[in-house]
């Protein structure tokens, strides 16, 4: 029985962090064994707030143990991790990769590397978005970023296609086999457009940028979670890639249907193994 171990974070209500990824993965057949970094009431982005609170550091590397002790890390074939509470849970989580791929070298490690966005409402703690770059990324076998993380990992501004595409090179440079950039948001208003990269290429896919009044929160989370998936399943990273964009359009698009902001995974989740939609990749580079 394999699992993935997600190191992320946690809402009682609705669908973020670890709420928007262990019911995909679930759904497409894996063994999911989560690690919350926090536990709040609900994603921070409500004009009423939240409750909740961080879990010490040294949790995640304790909770990894304990399923060592059990002789079930070998078990383990990822390691994904996403929001991260302050500086010293990325500490514990570096702890948390070695003990996994110790025990089992063949096991992947997926980051996702949430960074502070003060425009979406998501305010990390001081010295976390520097220790992703310096020390956590590298490490990474794939990265899943947006375009403002990815821009600081390489330290280059991604405006244009070419950039992008320059940005995802240099990023394979430094450390991760597989790129996957969840939403380069300066190459079109009109549609959706993210981008993979690995030593056969780059690749880019669009889908129909939905509006809504209010954005969903934890769609990256989504995003990274179906491509890892994909590729545990053994899919070639291109076709993880256009799975993972047609399977959260489709999340996103029985979300607007019902009129929420919240994520509709669980009510769309025919989405997350069988797309109503096919939106093809192109090779760009």
């Amino acid at each position: 029985m394999k699992g993935i171990i997600s190191v992320q974070s946690h809402v009682v209500y609705g669908h973020a962090g670890n709420s928007s990824a262990v019911f995909p993965l679930q759904r497409m057949g894996f063994e999911v064994w989560p690690v919350h970094t926090v536990q709040f009431s609900n994603h921070t982005q409500y004009a009423q707030g939240w409750t909740g609170q961080c879990f010490p550091a040294d949790a995640i590397s304790d909770l990894v143990k304990g399923i060592d002790a059990i002789g079930q890390l070998q078990q383990c074939q990822a390691i994904v991790s996403g929001y991260l509470g302050d500086a010293a849970q990325a500490t514990s989580l570096i702890a948390a990769i070695d003990m996994v791929k110790q025990v089992n070298p063949k096991a992947i490690y997926v980051c996702d590397p949430v960074m502070g966005d003060p425009d979406k409402g998501c305010i990390l703690a001081e010295g976390i978005s520097e220790y992703l770059v310096e020390h956590v990324m590298p490490k990474a076998d794939v990265i899943v970023p947006n375009q403002f993380e990815l821009s600081r990992f390489v330290g280059m501004e991604l405006t244009t296609l070419n950039e992008a595409i320059k940005a995802c090179q240099k990023a394979l440079t430094k450390g991760p086999k597989v790129v996957l950039v969840k939403h380069l948001h300066s190459l079109s208003k009109q549609q959706f457009c993210m981008m993979m990269a690995d030593s056969s290429g780059c690749y880019l896919v669009k889908r129909p940028n939905l509006e809504f009044d209010k954005a969903p929160v934890g769609v990256g989370d989504l995003i990274s979670a179906l491509f890892t998936g994909g590729l545990l399943k053994g899919w070639p990273p291109i076709m993880a890639l256009e799975h993972a964009n047609n399977a959260s359009f489709g999340v996103l698009e029985a979300t607007r249907q019902c009129g929420e902001w919240e994520l509709q995974t669980v009510f769309a989740q025919d989405q997350l193994s069988e797309p109503r939609h096919s939106f093809a990749a192109s090779k760009v580079a």
